[in-house]
């Protein structure tokens, strides 16, 4: 009896000290790597969005030149 108990035991303590220390980290680091990477159609939606505001900026820079050309001191707020 006391050997089928030392048979069970000894597998037991090795998985409990050596395996599930390393599957619980790797199962854990794989998770974050999923919740923190983006998935295809947010990454189309970042490219997008940056597009969208890399024509409002050059928008932006064209007005300001008009109105540093009709009015120069509009950026004091003396209008």
């Amino acid at each position: 009896m006391e050997g089928i108990v030392i048979a069970f035991m000894v597998p037991t303590i090795l998985f409990v000290l050596v395996v599930l220390p390393i599957w619980v980290t790797m199962h854990y680091r794989g998770k974050e790597k999923r919740i923190n990477s983006l998935s295809e159609s947010e990454r189309e939606e970042l490219l997008l969005l940056t597009q969208q505001t890399e024509r409002m900026q050059e928008r932006i820079e064209s007005l300001e030149a008009i109105l540093d050309e009709q009015t120069p001191d509009w950026r004091r707020g003396e209008v």
